[in-house]
């Protein structure tokens, strides 16, 4: 039997994805407005039929405008803004669902653990098990609080996250499973006895709890990460049950594989126990001329301009007073260092800033499948074992048509290969993401 895979979709609560050209594609469906929540539960309806594991929100809480100092052209272009709160979308999505897993981006920074355990396990009960959290360590550099101390190094970040994980645990478990009696006839809701205070003092947070929420389904959501730098990388290897990756060549792909597993297994942890997604978008067709004119009508409304603003603000460098023909070097980056690295460092490919650019206003590294079902099914496949990956983040070049077309085209090829469950087994996401281990 293949091996079979498992596929997410990306998404963002705004009008453009990885994708500059996605606001004003004319497949881009206008009746479905990206303000509104009947957008993302269609979308959630249609990745729940197509039997995906979940679907993911990525977010930023800053506009980018490192771009000459300014937000002015990521305003211009929708670079990844505006961008409204996708959390209050997951309770909206699981109301319309009931198998498929609903996981958001949530950055530490600023946060106190206490709110995000609260959040996530009320999420947990409301999605009845389904929620996962993308943990993130940036912070919005313009809104701070007076008084508040941000990490200024990238590795300190990563410091402070795993004592914002610790905590969170900590007040996840403060329950034991029979604490919650309810006994109308004796008259005890909650034996206090079995509900600890974590008392926790360390070098960031303070928490004495006991958190306010009962037990959910999972107790704690599925943990998803995307650091690809080499802390990002310990970290996800001692946290992760997921993995969302960018690697456009099928060889950094592998690299990265293969060093996350092997950190797992450094740290006491199975393979299986954390799933790869790299990510891919997809442009299918019934014959694959059709397939190709897609991607040439997408990759020609993509803005040159706005395409290197949006490449700045991932790094956090202004790159508009640099040659567009100059090609790009490694470089440390104040943000984003894996952006860099995925660029710069993989496979010998030598980029021009204009390259680079484009690459990153297309899809934002996402390698670009194109043709038939049956030819996209042989691509998948060849970069699933290739790469050594577990599955796919897809990611949208129009909305909400692409994921359509993938579930309408695509799965059932995936499916008569093997390639693809044709019903949930399990009920949480951590089940689902854990049914063929």
């Amino acid at each position: 039997m293949p091996r079979k895979m498992h596929f997410a979709q990306y998404l963002m609560h705004g009008p453009t994805y990885h994708s500059l050209a996605m606001w004003r594609h004319p497949r881009t469906d206008r009746s479905y407005d990206w303000r509104r929540p009947e957008l993302y539960q269609h979308i959630a309806q249609v990745c729940e039929r197509g039997k995906l594991d979940m679907v993911f929100f990525a977010d930023f809480n800053y506009i980018f405008d490192a771009y000459q100092g300014a937000p002015d052209a990521a305003l211009r272009y929708a670079a990844q803004t505006p961008m409204h709160d996708p959390i209050p979308l997951l309770s909206w999505m699981a109301a319309a669902t009931s198998r498929i897993g609903l996981a958001s981006t949530l950055a530490v920074s600023q946060l106190h653990p206490f709110y995000v355990a609260r959040l996530f396990g009320t999420l947990d009960h409301l999605t009845r098990g389904r929620v996962g959290w993308n943990v993130v360590t940036f912070a919005n550099r313009h809104e701070t609080v007076k008084g508040y101390e941000e990490p200024a190094q990238h590795d300190a970040r990563y410091d402070r996250a795993e004592e914002f994980l610790d905590v969170c645990g900590k007040l996840w478990q403060c329950w034991e499973d029979d604490a919650l009696q309810a006994d109308a006839d004796s008259g005890v809701f909650a034996d206090p006895a079995k509900i600890h205070r974590i008392d926790h003092d360390g070098r960031f947070y303070r928490s004495r709890g006991p958190l306010h929420v009962t037990p959910s389904p999972q107790r704690r959501p599925v943990i998803i990460q995307a650091g690809a730098s080499g802390r990002g990388r310990d970290f996800a290897a001692r946290h992760a049950e997921a993995i969302f990756a960018i690697q456009p060549f099928v060889e950094g792909a592998a690299s990265y594989y293969a060093d996350i597993k092997s950190r797992m297994v450094a740290l006491g942890r199975r393979h299986q126990d954390c799933k790869i997604l790299f990510g891919v978008q997809l442009f299918v067709a019934e014959t694959e001329s059709a397939a190709r004119d897609k991607l040439a009508l997408h990759n020609s409304l993509v803005p040159l301009e706005g395409a290197v603003a949006h490449l700045s603000g991932a790094l956090d460098t202004d790159l508009s007073r640099m040659p567009l023909d100059t090609i790009m070097q490694p470089f440390e980056a104040t943000r984003s260092q894996g952006v860099v690295d995925m660029y710069t460092r993989v496979a010998g490919k030598s980029l021009t800033l204009r390259d680079m650019a484009l690459r990153h206003g297309r899809s934002v590294g996402f390698p670009q499948i194109v043709g038939t079902p049956e030819q996209v099914v042989d691509q998948l496949e060849a970069y699933y074992e290739r790469a050594g990956g577990d599955g796919f983040m897809l990611t949208m070049a129009y909305a909400p048509g692409a994921i359509e077309e993938f579930v309408s085209l695509v799965v059932p090829v995936l499916q008569k290969r093997g390639r693809l469950r044709t019903e949930y087994r399990g009920e949480t996401l951590r089940q689902i993401l854990g049914e063929d281990d």
